[in-house]
């Protein structure tokens, strides 16, 4: 009446419904045949195609955001060369100015070649100029009078793509130290 290796009582023995254990279910449940899928169903290959799908796109955000940190660094060194150039404005008098002209000095000092040269994305060297505005005394190209100086270079953006041109520009302002060269006012690069 009981069972010899485990000492308990066969199922149904002694007023007990007990289940059966795991291992006698499984060993008296027929395994169920894996069905079939047909290949309109399959997901094989389906990772590949969105990967396919979504890594232009991905390439595409990348460059336009390293097309953009360009344009801030063209940015802020036409900023810092508006800065150079305004003191150097304000300070030069009428003693001798770099060669051949301060705004072509100003412009070679451009960090980069691009805006030097008008290579690559700039497609046109960046522009430089001087102008003396009127002080609060009414007057032009004194001492004390604010003398401006602007740069300006434009920039093809995302060029891969046939992005527009926009214009990078700078400008810096300060106050003439010493009377100026009276043929610096209207000067520009070319």
């Amino acid at each position: 009446m009981f069972d010899r290796i485990s000492h308990t009582p066969p199922i149904g023995v002694g007023g007990r419904n007990r289940t059966p254990s795991s291992a006698q279910t499984t060993a008296s449940t027929p395994a169920r045949p894996m069905q079939k899928r047909n290949s309109f169903g399959s997901e094989n290959g389906q990772a590949a195609v969105e990967f396919a799908l979504c890594v232009p796109v991905l390439c595409l955000i990348v460059l336009a955001l390293i097309d953009f940190g360009k344009a801030v660094n063209y940015w802020q060194d036409a900023n810092q060369l508006a800065n150079v150039g305004a003191r150097l404005a304000a300070v030069a008098g009428t003693t001798a100015q770099p060669s051949p002209t301060l705004t072509q000095w100003v412009q070679q000092q451009a960090e980069t070649t691009e805006l030097r040269n008008g290579t690559g994305s700039v497609t046109s060297p960046a522009k430089v100029c001087i102008t003396f505005l009127t002080g609060p005394t009414g007057t032009t190209g004194q001492i004390g009078d604010p003398v401006r100086v602007t740069v300006t270079a434009p920039y093809k953006w995302i060029p891969f793509v046939g992005g527009g041109t926009l214009n990078i520009s700078a400008n810096a302002t300060m106050r003439l130290e010493q009377r100026p060269d009276p043929a610096l006012n209207g000067q520009c690069s070319s």
